[in-house]
This record gives structure tokens, C-alpha cells and sequence, in this order.
């Protein structure tokens, strides 16, 4: 962990950078597979430091590459990252951790997935609205399109009626005592979002419009078709 030049205030941004990439057969973490000829951290670095709403943020790093974290984040200029951490087994695990850097007088905390490298201050922005109108958390969505079939043993035991269902992306806002609340909980990995996490103790969450280019990167086609929209 480092500690930088960043300022502290009212709203900290949170990027969960310490998944394997296994699918996309690296011999490297995904925050580091070649984007445009730079790793893929890079875009969610630039693009929430150029976000006027975010006052500092914190990247949970793989295990052993926190060091090549803080150069990238150095190459770049982004004196809003004020530390780098260990991320954990889990996106959970790692949140915590970057988590317990945020000091207690933040008002907000906004949590992002590295592997969706194109966010932009547009979607941040919606995000952060709906916590000015008494919700506790907001996440961006897109309607799901596709007909879901719920399998069993590779047998469909019914068709999932899609009305109504979104596909959740990040970054995700939260009120930050309610998200230091959820954390608080025994179960964190069972949760796939932070949003779940708010939800399972009784938090209002809205959606809030997506963006088809915050695609999540997990296997080598995702990564040339992000690559194609740069």
C-alpha cells in the first residue's frame, strides 16, 4: 500500500483490479492485459481521474502487482489515487480492503470493476443522482434482450419471464455508511455486486440508465471488442 498526493473529500472511487484474467489465457492479472497497447487499468484510471465528481480514489491491486499499480497510476498523472492495496480471493474481499482507506468523513463511495475499462463521467454522474433523492445506492443497468432459461444438470426447468430484469454494471454509488454497513456482514462472497450486499440489509437501490460499452471484459473476444471501440 501507498499513500499519494491525492486530496481527500466527499466522494471516493473504489476500482477492483485484482481478478486473474485465467479466461483470457495471460501469463499476467487482467487489470494488466493490453488495451491499446497500455494495460487495461489504464482507461478506468484516466477516465475517473478526468471525472469531476471524484474527489480520490483507492485501486485493490493483484497480489504482487501493486508496485507496477502505483508506476501506472504515476505514468499517468492521477494524483487522485491516494493508495493502492492488496486486492483479495474475491471482489468482495478486495473491496473491503480498499474500503477500510476511506476515512470516516466521505459522503459517498463510488465502486467500479477494472474489467469494464470504457466508464465514463456521464454514467458516474447518474449514479450519484438518485443519492440526493434519499436513495442509499444507484447502479447502472441495461435491459436484458435475451430469453433466460433457468438450467438444472443441463436440463431447462423453466423459462425466466424478462420483464423487469436488468443486467447490472458498475460503477455502482453508494451512501458511504451504508456501504460500510454492508460490509460489515459474515457472507460477504456470496454477493456478486456491492448493490447486493446494500440490498440484503434493507437498502433502496435505483437503476439508473447503462451503457452497452461498459462491457465487462472476460475473455479474449470481450477484449478486442472493448480494444475496437477505443
Amino acid at each position: 500500500m501507498r499513500s499519494g498526493s491525492g486530496a481527500a473529500g466527499a466522494t471516493w472511487a473504489l476500482i477492483a483490479a485484482a481478478g486473474s484474467g485465467e479466461r483470457l489465457g495471460i501469463d499476467r492479472p487482467k487489470a494488466f492485459a493490453a488495451l491499446g497497447g497500455r494495460p487495461l487499468l489504464a482507461e478506468s484510471l484516466e477516465r475517473l481521474e478526468a471525472c469531476e465528481v471524484v474527489d480520490a480514489i483507492v485501486v485493490a491491486a493483484p497480489p504482487g502487482w501493486e508496485e507496477p499499480a502505483i508506476l501506472l497510476a504515476e505514468e499517468l498523472a492521477a494524483s487522485k489515487v491516494v493508495a493502492c492495496v492488496t486486492g483479495g480471493d474475491s471482489r468482495a474481499a478486495s473491496v473491503a480492503v480498499a474500503l477500510a482507506e476511506v476515512p470516516e468523513d466521505a459522503l459517498v463511495i463510488v465502486v467500479h470493476d477494472a474489467a469494464r475499462p470504457l466508464v465514463d463521467a456521464a454514467v458516474v454522474e447518474r449514479v450519484l443522482e438518485p443519492l440526493g433523492r434519499g436513495f442509499d445506492g444507484a447502479v447502472p443497468g441495461l435491459p436484458v434482450a435475451d430469453t433466460l432459461k433457468r438450467v438444472h444438470e443441463g436440463v431447462v426447468v423453466e423459462t425466466v419471464e424478462r420483464a423487469g430484469l436488468v443486467a447490472a454494471q458498475t460503477p455502482q454509488a453508494f451512501l458511504a455508511p451504508v456501504l460500510r454497513a454492508a460490509f460489515a456482514a459474515d457472507d460477504l462472497d456470496k454477493a456478486t455486486d456491492c448493490a447486493a450486499l446494500v440490498e440484503a440489509r434493507g437498502g433502496r437501490v435505483a437503476i439508473v440508465e447503462g451503457d452497452p460499452r461498459l462491457l465487462k471484459v472476460t475473455t479474449p473476444a470481450d477484449l478486442a471488442l472493448v480494444e475496437s471501440w477505443l
